[in-house]
């Protein structure tokens, strides 16, 4: 919903307000419409519309989780916001049923966003959060916005009093260091993976593409762009910082690392212990699905039939050191293969960066709050178990992050299957009662060992195994 907004959210505090509409926000703004007893939420977006990842809405992309991974399922099957409602309110739960995919494309998925957000109440794009502070006097959080044109351009001002704020403002691509410069300057072929779509044509008809990144989007882009260029033509490198083009940890019992239990068990784990995991842990989010893994291989051997090799070069366990422009269309990659320590140059006419994205900082929105912050020894939010930002004691309304709190709940914090679930932790925190009973337990795996509950052996049935010298 795009317009003014409406006098009764300047004048009343609000229960709840969220800063940002993307997937985690738009779930917890679908289950708070379903609170029992009403919740007087507002969510803040600066954007006219919803749009997730318009850049790389490929077709034939799929989610990486099943398609009961919507905003509300796993909290609320009966919920009007399912992705399965959207279905029947379009006529399409036959033809979904006879496909029998569990895991949707991409687009589908935006477009029930997108359904979601045109009718949901309490949804205010085109509102730009500028600052939010606590009021000690009134014992609320001010929040306050821009009100923008489609433009950006600003309209109006406004403030909002709420007794909890949740932050949802997502990711923002990142671009490597010594590429940030190529990727700035306007005109250079150097462009990032989120805006692939929009450059497509451009980069169909450049004479030699490079592609950065061993993740899915660097894969799904390589053999979108392989498929669409001649055989034995297809002038493409890819290249990637990691050993191996590898697959993503995607067995049954490797994804229980993606349930609320295993979250707990981080959660509850020594500040340093979970630093020194999360590093090893990147097979877990940032490997390539098997099947489109599959499909470049099948893509690459079907260009061999007829004799030859195609002309596509991939490489993992190369970095790039520095970047430049070669006259005025062309790129200059200086690459080191880090196992070999051996330096190269390779020149291409566009370079995709597919380098993935980092936690949009929120400082200069914060700023009125960080006398109450607290932050653990690497200078981090501290965020308790039920996301809440650590705050001093004097503010007595809660500031809640979503997608902000890898480093203190784990891999699953950008995961879309955890969404409702955390929504609805969100939801029972601010309510103050169980508004969405949840599950105690998720997985099979136990996650760590409970002195309390490890048997015990008597002393009596204790046998000992002799010593024998060696």
């Amino acid at each position: 919903m795009t317009g003014s907004t409406p006098q009764q959210d300047l004048d009343q505090p609000h229960d709840l307000v969220g800063v940002g509409i993307g997937p985690f926000n738009l779930s917890l703004a679908a289950l708070a419409h379903g609170v029992p007893g009403g919740l007087a939420a507002t969510f803040y977006e600066q954007r006219p519309a919803f749009h997730w990842h318009p850049g790389l809405l490929l077709d034939g992309a799929t989610l990486q989780v099943p398609f009961l991974a919507d905003l509300v399922t796993l909290a609320d099957p009966a919920s009007p916001w399912s992705f399965l409602n959207y279905l029947k309110s379009r006529e399409r739960l036959f033809p979904f049923y006879f496909a029998e995919k569990f895991h949707i494309q991409r687009a589908e998925y935006d477009a029930y966003c997108r359904w979601v957000s045109e009718r949901l109440p309490g949804l205010r794009f085109g509102h730009q959060v500028d600052s939010v502070r606590w009021n000690p006097e009134r014992r609320l959080f001010e929040v306050d916005f821009t009100q923008v044109d489609p433009e950006g351009e600003a309209e109006a001002l406004g403030r909002a009093y709420t007794r909890n704020v949740v932050l949802g403002v997502g990711t923002e691509p990142y671009v490597p260091e010594p590429l940030r410069p190529l990727a700035d300057a306007p005109g250079v072929p150097v462009l990032h993976s989120a805006d692939y779509l929009a450059h497509r044509e451009s980069l169909l008809r450049a004479g030699h593409v490079t592609v950065i990144g061993s993740g899915q989007s660097g894969a799904e882009i390589f053999l979108d762009l392989l498929r669409a260029r001649p055989a034995g033509a297809e002038r493409i490198h890819w290249l990637a910082r990691t050993e191996a083009f590898s697959p993503m940890e995607y067995s049954k019992l490797g994804l229980e690392h993606f349930t609320p239990d295993y979250t707990r068990y981080f959660h509850a784990l020594p500040e340093p212990v979970r630093g020194e995991l999360m590093p090893r842990q990147w097979q877990l989010h940032k490997g390539i699905d098997a099947d489109t893994i599959a499909a470049i291989h099948d893509e690459l051997y079907r260009r061999t039939l007829h004799g030859g090799w195609p002309d596509a070069v991939l490489t993992p366990g190369v970095r790039v050191r520095t970047a430049g422009r070669v006259a005025t269309t062309q790129v200059e990659l200086h690459l080191e293969h880090v196992q070999q320590s051996t330096r190269s140059r390779l020149t291409t006419d566009a370079v995709v960066l597919a380098t993935g994205y980092r936690e949009r900082p929120v400082d200069r929105m914060l700023a009125g709050l960080d006398p109450y912050l607290r932050h653990d020894s690497a200078g981090r939010a501290r965020i308790d178990e039920r996301y809440r930002l650590v705050l001093d004691p004097s503010v007595t309304g809660s500031v809640y992050v979503q997608n902000a709190e890898r480093h203190t709940h784990g891999v699953g914090a950008p995961d879309l299957g955890l969404a409702a679930w955390r929504s609805a932790v969100i939801l029972n925190s601010v309510t103050g009662k169980e508004s969405y009973p949840l599950p105690r337990r998720t997985a099979f795996t136990t996650f760590g060992l409970d002195a309390r509950e490890a048997p015990s052996i008597p002393a009596q049935d204790r046998k000992l195994t002799p010593l024998v010298q060696q």
